[in-house]
């Protein structure tokens, strides 16, 4: 199956500093790639990968369970940890989960934080049905697309397959329960307005890490892609500040 345009690996190599960047579920680097250019322009090292099952056809992810995902990020993390001295992780929704599961896996060796949206806690009651209905139909109607700013497609799948996405709610229990190793400085940037993603996932976050360099910063323009949307420049800035007060080799 091909990828869908845009849906390509993006990788930088700059200086002593990388950046690993994750996109969310049912989506691809697009969302991400305009955030790992910013971060690319300013002498960062940066790797975004294509997650297994994403970016080509949403019967290609129901056949994937979210160690797969999961086994790509951590070989990418890898990588970038033997070219550079410091390594943060940028996260938007399921790419936040799946960052704080690496975070609390490898500890110090993670520098920092920058999560997006980050889904920790599925929404509504759902998600309980999915154990039975998955068996029954192979997708329900997707869940891209949530942007505020008109006429923007982030080149996510159409449908939700619920083989991955029951297996992605099986994930959040797993990171919930670790969210206490969590230590590392995190920023957190927020949508209130997030149809995706609800505010206790966040609120769950704060409640249970042990980090006390913490920030939570509302995107007040945005919906859940935030990345592609009104307050993308505040999070690349944002991001990028945050980065430069913890890594003394990070340049710009």
């Amino acid at each position: 199956m091909p990828l869908m345009p845009g849906a390509e690996p993006y990788r930088h190599h700059g200086g002593p500093v990388g950046v690993l960047v994750c996109h969310g579920f049912t989506g691809s680097p697009f969302s991400m790639r305009p955030w790992a250019e910013a971060a690319a322009a300013q002498g960062l090292s940066v790797s975004l990968p294509l997650l297994p099952g994403h970016g080509t056809h949403w019967r290609d992810l129901n056949m994937t369970r979210w160690p797969d995902w999961y086994a790509t990020l951590e070989r990418e993390f890898e990588l970038l940890s033997k070219e550079c001295e410091q390594v943060f992780l940028f996260g938007l929704s399921m790419g936040g989960a799946l960052s704080l599961h690496l975070a609390a896996r490898h500890g110090a060796a993670v520098s920092g934080l920058v999560l997006v949206n980050p889904l920790v806690k599925m929404p509504g009651q759902a998600h309980r049905a999915l154990p039975v209905v998955r068996h029954l139909v192979p997708s329900l109607p997707g869940i891209a697309n949530d942007v505020a700013k008109p006429g923007v497609d982030e080149g996510g799948y159409t449908r939700n397959p619920l083989h991955a996405a029951h297996s992605m709610a099986q994930f959040t229990k797993v990171v919930q329960a670790e969210l206490p190793q969590i230590t590392q400085p995190l920023l957190l940037f927020r949508s209130p307005q997030d149809h995706v993603v609800t505010p206790g996932s966040g609120a769950l976050l704060l409640s249970r890490i042990s980090s006390t360099d913490v920030e939570e910063r509302l995107l007040e323009r945005s919906f859940h892609v935030a990345t592609l949307d009104h307050d993308a420049e505040t999070i690349f800035e944002g991001s990028l500040d945050f980065v430069r007060r913890l890594a003394p080799g990070a340049k710009g």
